[in-house]
């Protein structure tokens, strides 16, 4: 039986734009099916959460027959943000969270970095177990250490404050809650700051530490002269997110407020956005001050980034 021959392409469709076609699907579909897990959950936990927070920030809810009638939504535009920037509280925010990152950041980081280089020294013993025992801070939930740090905190219950009076030394911890602020962050996030220095450490060249040793460079300077500006990166890293993270406070402060007097409602600006929407209903300037804190962390990201980068190109410009 005769054959009949194949039918041949559409017209304007050539074999060899048909061929591209489909290399051009194989290249490109593989990684849309890998990222769109990726994209759909983003995009429902990070994008549209962000959207309507825009969006409710731009109303507001306003009530007539001298407060007791029905509320009404009026579009205000900027009036939120207006009302936010213009609240002495919400600024009062943002000047604790830097009093609070200069003493946080610089202890955290130089304590996270002093005990990985510890670690990382040859005569360092035991390494998993301290890397454990720095560890599990981290893995405490920040709530149940909250609580068991306003617990050792408050004077009449806490053993440790009991021994110190019973010794002749009294404190009071919550007379001054930023120091106790501090505390309880370094205690939850040098461990984990911790592996990371540790982890950067380990992927410095071998043979570089020991052409340190045969020139007779001592542990000191090995440490401040060749592993500290090898894992730079890593420190630029750590410190933005501790930047990032000290902007977004909240969850310390929120359980030391029943007991430290000097800790407000609106103590940092994740509180006043919480006691807006929370404690006064008014859903409009809670989302425009969390709009506010998205951008200004976005701006310090930026700036911190810019700052790092054009460092480091000026560095290498110089090597040169």
């Amino acid at each position: 039986m005769l054959q009949s021959p194949p039918a041949a392409p559409p017209r304007g469709i050539t074999v060899s734009s048909r061929a591209a076609t489909v290399k051009r699907r194989g290249r490109y579909g593989a990684p849309a099916v890998l990222i769109a897990p990726f994209l759909i959950l983003f995009t429902a936990a990070m994008l549209i959460p962000i959207g309507y927070a825009v969006y409710l920030s731009l109303f507001t809810e306003r009530h007539s027959g001298l407060g007791f009638g029905e509320a009404e939504t009026i579009f205000t535009g900027l009036g939120n943000y207006t009302r936010a920037l213009g609240d002495a509280a919400f600024r009062g925010g943002f000047l604790t969270i830097a009093q609070y990152c200069l003493l946080y950041i610089p202890v955290m980081v130089g304590l996270s970095l002093t005990v990985a280089l510890l670690l990382d020294s040859a005569l360092a013993r035991a390494k998993r177990f301290f890397q454990l025992a720095l560890f599990l801070p981290h893995a405490v939930p920040g709530i149940i250490a909250a609580l068991v740090w306003t617990y050792l905190y408050t004077p009449g219950i806490s053993p440790v404050l009991d021994a110190l009076g019973s010794a002749g030394a009294q404190l009071d911890v919550l007379g001054h809650p930023l120091p106790a602020v501090v505390n309880m962050a370094v205690w939850e996030w040098t461990g984990y700051n911790m592996i990371i220095f540790f982890a950067a450490l380990q992927a410095v060249p071998r043979e570089v530490l020991e052409a340190a040793l045969v020139d007779g460079a001592g542990a000191l300077r090995t440490a401040f002269s060749i592993k500290i500006p090898l894992i730079r990166t890593s420190i630029t890293m750590v410190g933005l997110f501790t930047l990032i993270g000290s902007l977004q406070l909240f969850t310390e402060p929120m359980i030391l407020r029943g007991a430290a007097p000097g800790v407000t409602t609106t103590w940092t600006p994740n509180m006043y956005a919480y006691t807006a929407a929370f404690e006064r209903n008014d859903y409009g300037l809670a989302a425009a001050a969390s709009v506010l804190l998205a951008l200004a962390a976005a701006l310090l990201s930026f700036i911190v980034t810019r700052a790092t980068r054009a460092r480091s190109v000026r560095r290498k410009e110089a090597a040169r």
